[in-house]
């Protein structure tokens, strides 16, 4: 029986962690020891709070060789999809905050993004590459309707032409359809769908707040019929949970419309160890042992590796296996058969333009 079926323990539903670890940068902390204790005590708030800030930048360059993006941008720090295994809340630390429910519950709002990419891009030291929406946390996730930060991005990018990436779990980038439709005539960006499972019951376990695997299909037959190049990443694959839907997902992608696909091996660094931990075991305790031994023989007998080259295809047969899958269900799809790239030759500032005439 899994925790959440059992009525006797107490389980957060609609999130991924269930708890906060200790942020590595602080050193005292709060705890409660037991129960019956009568000091104040302030129970987790079940409500997402947004923290909106005056950043001082947004661009950043990427230095790992092994994620395919030059430069990210990301208008929110946290992220209210809750996916369990997410390598990006260990960044929530910084921020002083913890991985686990504070990386769900707190989302850091760059209200002035679209202020700090237009300066940017000013700037005559950028020579154009393509940048990445988000190479951290989901830029359309749930508080993009209200903020609308990622609009107001791709709106400074069509303007300076200016070619970008977008990899989501959430069909809200359809709400943007006519906006990537018109770049995407200049070959001007490219969509990702990350897809972990089209198992709904899995999907809604693993990433609570999150659009169902149907849905993102769906997502990508829009774009592609908008005329977006559109891909599907499967990130990650988990052994023993998901690793078993990679033909399916692939398979379905290409039938509406993906060109292009990748995987991840999925890799627990920091924190992100103890979360996943305590949720696999709580919601899967049947298998959890099996799986949480596949992940080790995958990464040398630990659950993280930081070594580019193999921290995001892992090591070992059991890698070797769902890489080798993953080569092979590709060509059977059709899928990663032409080289895809977008264009950086159109690139133009304002005041370029106002000379041209």
């Amino acid at each position: 029986m899994s925790v959440q079926e059992n009525e006797n323990i107490q389980y957060l539903k609609g999130r991924g962690a269930q708890f906060n670890p200790k942020n590595r940068f602080l050193k005292n902390e709060r705890v409660k020891e037991h129960i019956e204790g009568i000091d104040e005590w302030l129970e987790p708030d079940p409500k997402t709070q947004f923290l909106e800030e005056t950043a001082k930048g947004l661009v950043n360059k990427v230095e790992s060789p092994d994620v395919g993006m030059w430069y990210s941008m990301n208008p929110y720090q946290g992220c209210e999809h809750g996916c369990t295994y997410c390598y990006a809340r260990n960044v929530h630390e910084y921020w002083g905050y913890s991985a686990g429910l504070d990386f769900e519950q707190k989302i850091i709002v760059k209200k002035n993004a679209p202020q700090l990419l237009r300066k940017f891009l000013m700037n005559s030291k950028w020579e154009c590459v393509p940048l990445s929406l988000s190479g951290n946390t989901d830029c359309y996730q749930p508080g993009e309707k209200k903020f609308r930060i990622t609009r107001q991005l791709l709106e400074v990018c069509a303007e300076f032409n200016q070619p970008v990436g977008i990899i989501t779990k959430n069909a809200g980038v359809l709400r943007d359809k006519d906006l990537l439709s018109k770049m995407a005539k200049k070959n001007l960006v490219s969509v990702i769908l990350s897809v972990t499972s089209l198992d709904e019951e899995l999907r809604r376990t693993m990433e609570p707040r999150t659009t169902t695997g149907q849905q993102r299909m769906r997502t990508i037959r829009e774009l592609t019929e908008a005329g977006v190049q559109t891909g599907v990443m499967l990130g990650p694959m988990i052994p023993g949970l998901n690793d078993h839907e990679m033909s399916n997902i692939l398979k379905t992608a290409a039938e509406n419309g993906a060109s292009f696909a990748g995987y991840t091996f999925v890799r627990l660094n920091g924190a992100v160890k103890l979360i996943f931990h305590d949720w696999l075991y709580k919601n899967f305790p049947g298998r959890a042992d099996k799986v949480w031994h596949f992940i080790e023989a995958g990464h040398n007998g630990k659950v993280n590796d930081s070594r580019f080259g193999t921290r995001m295809t892992g090591e070992g047969n059991l890698a070797k296996l769902i890489a080798q899958q993953f080569d092979r269900y590709t060509e059977k799809y059709g899928l990663n058969n032409e080289k895809m790239g977008l264009d950086c030759s159109l690139f133009s500032r304002p005041s370029q333009q106002i000379k041209m005439f």
